[in-house]
């Protein structure tokens, strides 16, 4: 009988062990990257290789999928808890019905660039001349899909006027414009510093930078953030503000050290055989980060209203931008 209770203490406590196994399993959160590479969402791979997520006490576990529409497809489905992405995907599910919100905002400026193939750089010199062209995004209904699509509204052009063709980022966007595929397209770096220095396009608009932002779209456009189901965040309050710690500390950190440090915390393969390349289109691309996650004042009447222009549906829904970001997070980040 003794040993009989004694096998039923170990089974028990196996279990017990193999149901904390489970729960700690549970207890993680994945996180999708809209391309885990690009310079835009640097503050994710970041916040991972700085030890931050664990100095919280969290599991986060990093996938990547190179259009941020298909990410945002992935939280919908409940398969990630939360997407680092482009903010205005918050408005624009709003407008389906959805709500997601920004908890901690990474850029104030999309950080996208406009690059023209320089075999098309004598034909199209501003984007009333696209017409007839056919030009790159990341995916149907992703942020370089809004922002391509606005940028020709404005010019006077009309959806058949152009083609949109989704090619991806990085290595697949270098080889759409290598092999003609497209004429323009809008990606991030480091593609667009590897193009320009490769002598294999030119910058017809450059979205790195606050100023030049403004002028195309009328004023800060936030882009790259971390966004998740109101529903979820409204339930997970403590695991929320954990993230939201650690990435703060990201962006306080990118805003104290170089270019070249920043560059050495990432992974090697990220430079593309040239680390030198990838520190220059770092530096070009800094200047977009926020220094503390803030929504920038103003930014998402910018977003709405830029995407009011052309979305019927944005336009014709009552937005409450309440309900697409949150600064409650980041003001008790510690």
């Amino acid at each position: 009988m003794s040993h009989v209770l004694k096998m039923s203490a170990v089974a028990a406590a196996l279990v017990t062990c193999s149901l904390g196994t489970a729960q700690a399993k549970d207890d993680s959160i994945t996180l999708m990257v809209g391309g885990i590479s690009k310079i835009v969402y640097l503050p994710a791979k970041l916040t991972e290789n700085l030890g931050y997520f664990k100095e919280e006490g969290l599991d986060v576990k990093l996938l990547s999928e190179p259009a941020g529409v298909n990410a945002e497809n992935e939280m919908l489905a409940g398969a990630v808890q939360g997407v680092v992405g482009f903010y205005d995907h918050s408005i624009d599910l709003q407008s389906k019905g959805k709500n997601v919100e920004s908890v901690v905002q990474f850029a104030q400026v999309p950080g996208e660039v406009e690059i023209v193939s320089t075999k098309a750089s004598e034909t199209i010199k501003g984007a009333a001349d696209f017409k007839g062209k056919t030009l790159g995004v990341t995916g149907l209904g992703s942020s370089t899909d809004f922002l391509t699509q606005y940028m020709a509204f404005k010019a006077g052009l009309k959806h058949g006027d152009y083609t949109i063709l989704p090619v991806g980022g990085g290595n697949t966007f270098i080889a759409s414009i290598q092999n003609n595929r497209i004429d323009a397209g809008m990606t991030t770096d480091p593609a667009a510093t590897q193009l320009v220095a490769g002598g294999k396009g030119k910058v017809l608009v450059d979205m790195r930078h606050p100023e030049p932002t403004a002028k195309v779209l009328g004023g800060l456009y936030p882009a790259a953030s971390l966004y998740m189901p109101n529903a979820w965040v409204e339930s997970h309050h403590e695991e929320v503000q954990k993230l939201v710690n650690a990435f703060v500390k990201t962006m306080k950190y990118m805003h104290t050290h170089s270019a070249e440090q920043i560059a050495d915390q990432m992974p090697k393969d990220y430079y593309g055989g040239d680390k030198a390349l990838y520190v220059k289109a770092l530096e070009a691309s800094l200047p977009s980060f926020t220094t503390d996650g803030r929504m920038p004042k103003g930014g998402p009447e910018t977003v709405l209203q830029v995407l009011s222009t052309f979305k019927p549906q944005v336009k014709a829904a009552h937005i409450d931008l309440s309900k697409t970001y949150t600064t409650a997070f980041v003001d008790a980040a510690k």
